[in-house]
């Protein structure tokens, strides 16, 4: 089972992103702060990351974990409210990977993440 993890600062985000990833077949791990979800990567890093934008350090984030060792790896989602061209290629410029487009639900996660539970 893969890890992924949800670093937002919404409760109701990343309750909801769990249910729906875990039914997906990830091994979900949440943080409610870009220092929590540092602190979670340097125990255990996930195979990917779902990281909102509106986070606090969310750039410092993705560029801490990309720091670390088999940091480059993570595949890491960048989640904007918009299609916000700006904020994206900070995200893109600090090692984003993918972007994910807020509010999100079902529909949207499972067609991009069923796939990848699997996928080694």
């Amino acid at each position: 089972m893969q890890r992924l993890m949800i670093a937002d600062g919404s409760d109701v985000v990343r309750k909801v992103g769990k249910r729906i990833l875990s039914e997906l077949g990830f091994l979900v791990v949440e943080a409610a702060s870009s220092q929590e979800a540092i602190s979670r990567c340097q125990t255990e890093l996930p195979a990917f990351m779902i990281v909102d934008a509106g986070l606090e350090g969310a750039l410092d984030l993705i560029q801490t974990v990309r720091g670390l060792p088999n940091g480059k790896s993570v595949r890491i989602f960048y989640c904007v409210i918009e299609a916000d061209l700006k904020k994206m290629m900070l995200g893109k410029r600090a090692g984003a990977n993918d972007f994910l487009l807020k509010p999100f639900d079902r529909k949207i996660l499972t067609s991009v993440f069923a796939g990848l539970s699997v996928a080694a």
